[in-house]
């Protein structure tokens, strides 16, 4: 008789015990990606990474369609709301 490790205990991939779910991961995923948006729109050391804050920006909104029925509805507002901020500073300092 082999013994079947529990569903979801993985040793191979570096994870000890229980895989993470993935609206956690995804949700975290989502924020530091709007998060790093708009840090690359900040004009600090001159002009903002355009290129980069729109990667981010599309790369968020792509993880959070693909995630947002599986969220609670608290997480998909506030993801919502971080998206839209974040598209809206995009645009705005866009047509400056």
């Amino acid at each position: 008789m082999g013994s079947q490790a529990p569903p979801h205990e993985v040793h191979a991939t570096g994870f000890q015990g229980q895989i993470p779910a993935i609206e956690p991961l995804l949700s975290e995923l989502i924020a530091t990606l709007a998060l790093a948006a708009l840090a690359y729109l900040a004009e600090d050391d001159g002009e903002p990474d355009w290129e980069a804050a729109d990667i981010a920006v599309d790369m968020a909104a792509t993880a959070f369609e693909r995630v947002k029925e599986r969220l609670s509805t608290d997480q998909r507002l506030a993801l919502t709301q971080m998206l839209t901020e974040t598209r809206m500073t995009f645009v705005r300092k866009r047509g400056m």
